[in-house]
């Protein structure tokens, strides 16, 4: 399974928001930890153009999603353990919107502009 294929942790926040500020180290930790995913910090003001479909009104909100759809969209405080315990076992997946399908290919095409 190459990169592009693993599922993807997002954190769709913003960056005046204190609590999306403390995603950004946590998801860093935990990509060290569980290389099955790949994981992203996405601020939805500077990429309001991917983001404007998830309608996301609670910061931080949590994007999981793989090839299959999505895994999991929602309101999640920046815990390891809460996001951890949706990792493993993945929940199976939805399909896809048409807006998690551009938000996976912007990710895919220049993942360096989203490290979290």
């Amino acid at each position: 399974m190459t990169d592009n294929d693993l599922p993807w942790v997002i954190c769709l926040c913003a960056e005046w928001c204190s609590a999306c500020r403390e995603y950004r180290p946590l998801l860093a930790r935990l990509a060290h930890e569980y290389r099955q995913f790949n994981f992203a910090w996405v601020d939805i003001e500077d990429h309001a153009e991917l983001t404007d479909d998830f309608a996301v009104e609670t910061f931080p909100t949590i994007l999981i999603a793989s090839n299959s759809g999505s895994h999991f969209l929602g309101p999640l405080l920046p815990r390891a353990e809460a996001l951890t315990r949706l990792l493993l076992p993945l929940q199976p997946a939805r399909p896809a919107t048409a807006a998690v399908g551009a938000l996976l290919e912007a990710l895919r095409r220049a993942p360096e502009g989203f490290q979290p």
